[in-house]
């Protein structure tokens, strides 16, 4: 007969992992991070038995240094404050590490551990504390049929349908899996020793120090990870076990043997408890991804020996051993409740413990990732920096075509559409724009609505044209919100432009939109930049000669600008170009046409009613327009409805007359900006002098008029000198005997009239964006020197 050794019977209870020494005032509390233990000489002395003597390590270089014969670490003032106790501690966490650990990707690992809490959790509790954690990058790993609909397949079924994968997929999906098993061994064993030296009312820290010891080969986010998941192991095992025991019967005898209780509902305070648990589980599956996030910063952007990661990882092993004594806390409460039915209340110092860690490792949490933020930060900065400096090199470089820069300056994938058609209204791929001129029509979104009417004009002009395509570029600063751009005020910009935009700003990569700012100088003046087909910038700002020539300045070169002006005379074609349908009437029939400006309604009555007066007596077909000032505001506005209602003289449309006059000014500035660009002097181009005193004449207090017959002469005049002659047309008509004489002989009137005139003032304003400063400026009328002063003014009238 076998003989059977009778054991002695198993107290309800268990002894929960003790403290050997336990301060008064709790550091944690009062501003500390750690507490000062006595190791359990028999714990140290079985350690001893099972892996040998205990010889502490080399301390990383990098995280401490000696001093005074003792390790210490390096003072940082960036780092948590530190008591003489707490550094001890931290040099002990420190010594239990190798230097020559071994390094392991644990995101695989710590999916599955995440999983496990969240289908271990029992439903009865409010608390998602132990969702994964947001904006983690790590591969899930679910079973149910419902959790892969809607989280993805297992590592497992990855293998299985790994023919579906491409080949980065399928390298990775069984580099997790690799993973997994490598590490499957050391989980298991930690697991088994959680059990035993919980069970066994262990002292908490000497337990922490052991498995610290026992993994001084792995990296600190692969020792935290490992013990996480032998926890996740007997977490999971008991809350299966307490889930199905109602309902299956393995599940039942098993709970049986355990005296577990049935469920949550029956134990309020035990259900209390465990949203204790779940909020610290929740902390310090936190703090791990902080560390795991650590390991993976670029090295090439921050040096571990930067003052940035030393702030942060001289805390990281702290943060390591007290995850690990947390796990150990949560472990000792699963086990109590073995063996105890509906017995067990949890202790006063058990839920103190539970709550002292949470605080800690919230206090931790909140350091790392302050740091964690401060070291992305830099590491964004100077990923940035390599990112514009590679772009501004390929700006720079030879190509084949512009394909390759386009792609640089979107961020759009093969099969997006980043464009958006105005005229098509549909969304098209960056290859419409191969081998194409591209003029980047650059603004923010508050886009003058007369520079846009007026180009939108411009375009529709050549609706069969080929050779070039605008594409809009908003620029936006990036602390604007994406929501910005969905209101009907973006959209309906986009939708007024008849030629391509960017589909959304985010589409532009931002080393492009610092680009255009820094080396372009955009601000927030509208630009026209032109790229060549093989996107070699042409024109820095094409929008003076789109101005002044429309389409036919194609393809807006310096060569092509000075073609232009080479062929082109002063005369009222260049000057007004066709900002009237009615202009190549005119010119056709050779009439005599008058532009005349101004903003004092009663000089304008006189001098149409005394104009009109004396072309009648001289039978002189002649066509009045009104086209105001360069400042077109309220006071023009009223001028020009009065002329309208008492048909003093020809105006624009009434929807449309701010912005024709609003071009006509833009056109004169525009061609002063081109000849200074092109190196003219006032002193020598007759047409850079005309039109500075067209300038003159807006900046000054009356009227002025210009006559020109057809295309041919062309005279202007001071309002108040040609009201003059008007007036005093009866003295000097007579030699007006046929309309081609009309210019000619007024020209000659006013020119005596100027000479009899013993004052005169003239101003010239030119706005701010103008980018002609010249340093000598001479006078219309006298042709002396104009002196030169600062003038604020504000818009309104």
């Amino acid at each position: 007969m076998a003989n059977y050794q009778v054991l002695p019977p198993v107290t309800k209870s268990r002894p929960p992992i003790t403290e050997t020494a336990v301060p008064q005032k709790d550091p944690v509390l009062s501003g500390g991070l750690v507490q000062n233990f006595t190791i359990d000489p028999s714990l140290k002395q079985s350690h001893e038995q099972d892996h040998g003597t205990y010889n502490p390590l080399p301390v990383p270089r990098a995280t401490v240094s000696a001093k005074g014969g003792q390790t210490m670490l390096k003072p940082n003032r960036n780092r948590l404050s530190l008591s003489s106790d707490e550094s001890a501690l931290s040099q002990q966490i420190v010594a239990t590490h190798s230097l020559a650990c071994e390094e392991f990707d644990v995101k695989p690992v710590l999916a599955i551990v995440e999983d496990i809490f969240r289908l271990a959790k029992p439903l009865t509790t409010t608390d998602h504390s132990i969702a994964p954690i947001q904006g983690t990058q790590v591969q899930r790993h679910f079973d149910t049929k419902e959790d892969k609909a809607y989280y993805g397949s297992t590592l497992d079924d990855k293998m299985y349908h790994s023919s579906t994968l491409d080949d980065k997929a399928y390298d990775s999906a069984y580099r997790d899996l690799d993973i997994v098993k490598a590490l499957a061994f050391p989980i298991n064993k930690i697991c088994s020793e959680i059990v035993c030296k919980c069970a066994a009312g262990a002292e908490a820290h000497s337990v922490t120090m052991d498995f610290l010891r026992s993994l001084s080969y792995y990296s600190w986010d692969a020792k935290v990870v490992i013990t996480f998941a032998a926890f996740a192991i007997n977490y999971g095992e008991f809350w299966l076990v307490l889930q199905l025991q109602t309902k299956d019967p393995l599940a039942k005898n098993i709970a049986s043997l355990k005296d577990l209780p049935e469920t949550m509902q029956q134990s309020p305070d035990l259900r209390k408890k465990f949203e204790s648990v779940f909020e610290l589980l929740s902390t310090a599956l936190k703090v791990t991804h902080c560390l795991i996030e650590f390991k993976e910063l670029p090295s090439q952007y921050i040096s571990h020996e930067s003052a940035e990661m030393a702030a942060a990882t001289a805390h990281i092993p702290s943060a390591a051993y007290w995850i690990i004594r947390s796990l150990l806390a949560c472990a000792s409460l699963i086990l109590n409740l073995i063996g105890s039915g509906h017995e067990y209340l949890t202790s006063t110092a058990e839920s103190w413990e539970i709550l002292n860690m949470a605080h800690k490792l919230s206090v931790m949490l909140e350091h790392l990732q302050t740091q964690l933020k401060i070291c992305k930060d830099l590491i964004e900065r100077k990923r940035g920096e390599d990112a514009y400096i590679a772009f501004k090199k390929l700006m720079e470089a030879v190509h084949i075509d512009n394909m390759k820069v386009f792609k640089a300056m979107f961020r759009a994938k093969e099969d997006q559409k980043p464009l958006f058609h105005g005229l098509k209204k549909i969304n098209e791929k960056l290859d419409i724009l191969r081998s194409k001129h591209v003029l980047l029509l650059i603004t923010d979104l508050d886009i003058p609505h007369e520079e846009l009417n007026i180009l939108h004009s411009i375009y529709n002009q050549h609706p069969t044209r080929q050779e070039y395509e605008v594409l809009w570029l908003p620029i936006v600063d990036s602390s604007t919100s994406m929501a910005t751009f969905q209101d009907t005020e973006y959209r309906n910009l986009q939708n007024l432009m008849p030629w391509h935009s960017v589909e959304h700003p985010s589409f532009i990569e931002p080393v492009a939109v610092r680009y255009i700012r820094e080396v372009w100088n955009f601000t927030h003046r509208p630009m026209l930049v032109v790229l060549d087909p093989q996107a070699k910038l042409s024109n820095l700002d094409a929008l003076p000669m789109m101005w002044i020539w429309g389409s036919n300045g194609f393809p807006f070169t310096k060569q092509r600008e000075m073609t232009l002006w080479a062929e082109s005379t002063w005369n009222l074609e260049l000057l007004a170009d066709a900002i009237d349908p009615r202009f190549t009437d005119w010119i056709r029939d050779n009439r005599i046409i008058c532009l005349y400006g101004g903003e004092d309604i009663e000089w304008v009555r006189r001098f149409t009613q005394s104009t009109r007066t004396a072309a009648a007596a001289m039978r002189i077909n002649l066509e009045m327009l009104y086209v105001g000032k360069s400042n077109p505001k309220e006071k023009v506005r009223r001028c020009h409805d009065v002329i309208a209602r008492e048909k003093l003289s020809h105006t624009f449309p009434p929807d449309s007359y701010n912005d024709y006059i609003w071009f006509f000014w833009t056109r004169l500035m525009s061609m002063l900006n081109s000849k200074k660009r092109l190196g003219s002097s006032v002193d020598s181009d007759t047409v850079m002098q005309e039109i500075l005193n067209m300038l003159t004449f807006d900046g000054s207090e009356v009227g002025w008029a210009v006559f020109s017959r057809g295309n041919y002469e062309l005279m202007k005049g001071n309002g108040d000198i040609l009201l003059t002659v008007m007036d005093n047309h009866t003295q000097w008509a007579y030699r007006v005997d046929h309309a081609d004489k009309f210019v000619g002989v007024l020209d000659e009137e006013t020119r005596g009239v100027r000479t009899a005139t013993e004052h005169h003032c003239n101003r010239l304003i030119l706005p701010g964006y103008a980018g002609y400063v010249s340093e000598r400026i001479v006078c219309s009328e006298c042709g002396k020197t104009m002196d030169q002063y600062v003038m604020y003014r504000c818009c309104t009238d």
